[in-house]
């Protein structure tokens, strides 16, 4: 019998105190994301019942768009956008690597049916899970394979900044948290981080979330309107809300079910993120980016947990979100319709399996 909620919320908020405060000292990047995911993670196999709505998911990826604008200056988009032909061309080997990663393990069987086409995708999540269920696709498996990922991907970034010994402190990790609060700028910048969910449950358009209020804040800031601001306190608390978004879905009997294929979930994850690191190594070699931003702007998902890790290290962050925003367009387009057709043609050839 699971904890009352009250106990839950105790619970998880202690623990995700003391694993963001130890990864902090560890010099980890964006602890108080990577902790709350834990935290979140354990209290939800225990048997928790506690949720993070999309209200406050929207509103936490709303806050964090500002955070984005704030780290990319019209200028540097420009300049990126200028290269335009680089960008597109990596999310384009990424989405064949996907395919070709796809058709090789469900040829090898390793899971069941087609469910591990929709689980490898490299983003939109969420409507990987629903479009897996109608094609009849273990929802359960691919929500498990999406999201286990989003956890690999967070540790490994990590781990590479301590490879190539590149700073992972993060502003967030920074110890000026009684730093004065400009209040009118910050009321003005939760504004705009407000204007995306707010349009997003209007249109019903999630990514206008994310997009609006980085796009609107980019040249908002460029022409002198707005000064976003953000205290710490209120990064560490947007940053835990998004980890405990991520870290709840495990649920106990989504663990359960998803164990029997952990192997299999973990080998097709490891390749996704493994073909990813050689495009991340293509562009250290040949377009000399440090690794650690190259991993991130290669990484297959999810942006929101992406911007989190590049704000919160020395990653070129203007980079490696022009390349993320690109890669989840294109993948919100395609990126479903890839999946369909090699999971329809592979159904096909094993006789409808």
């Amino acid at each position: 019998m699971p904890l009352p909620r009250y106990q839950q919320w105790v619970l998880l908020i202690l623990l995700s105190l003391a694993l963001a405060g130890v990864l902090a000292v560890l010099d980890f990047p964006a602890s108080w994301l990577i902790g709350p995911m834990i935290a979140g993670i354990v209290v939800s196999g225990l048997g928790g019942t506690l949720r993070i709505t999309n209200g406050w998911a929207l509103v936490g990826q709303g806050i964090l768009g500002c955070v984005i604008a704030d780290a990319m200056p019209l200028e540097v988009s420009s300049s990126l956008l200028a290269d335009w032909p680089l960008f597109m061309g990596v999310v384009l080997i990424l989405l064949v690597i996907t395919a070709a990663i796809g058709w090789a393990l469900m040829l090898a069987r390793i899971l069941p049916g087609t469910t591990v086409v929709w689980g490898i995708s490299p983003g939109a999540a969420t409507m990987m899970t629903f479009m897996a269920e109608n094609a009849g696709a273990d929802g359960q498996l691919v929500a498990f394979m999406q999201f286990s990922r989003i956890v690999l991907i967070a540790a490994i970034a990590s781990l590479v900044a301590r490879l190539f010994g590149l700073d992972s402190s993060g502003a967030a990790d920074g110890p000026d948290w009684l730093a004065p609060v400009d209040w009118v700028s910050m009321l003005e910048t939760l504004a705009l981080g407000l204007s995306g969910p707010i349009l997003a449950r209007i249109t019903g358009i999630k990514a206008a979330a994310l997009l609006v209020p980085l796009a609107a804040g980019i040249f908002l800031v460029h022409y002198g309107w707005l000064d976003i601001h953000l205290p710490i306190w209120l990064l560490v608390l947007v940053y835990a809300l998004l980890g405990w978004r991520i870290g709840l879905r495990f649920t106990r009997p989504l663990i359960r079910h998803a164990l029997k294929a952990l192997p299999a979930v973990m080998i097709s994850s490891m390749a996704l993120i493994g073909g990813c690191a050689g495009i991340a190594w293509l562009l250290v070699v040949f377009a000399d980016i440090d690794p650690l931003t190259a991993y991130l702007a290669t990484s297959p998902g999810g942006a929101d947990t992406i911007a989190v890790l590049a704000t919160s290290s020395s990653a070129d962050t203007a980079f490696v979100m022009t390349m993320q925003i690109l890669r989840f367009l294109v993948v919100l387009a395609v990126g479903p319709l890839v999946a369909k057709l090699v999971a329809g043609r592979l159904a096909k050839k094993s006789g409808g399996v």
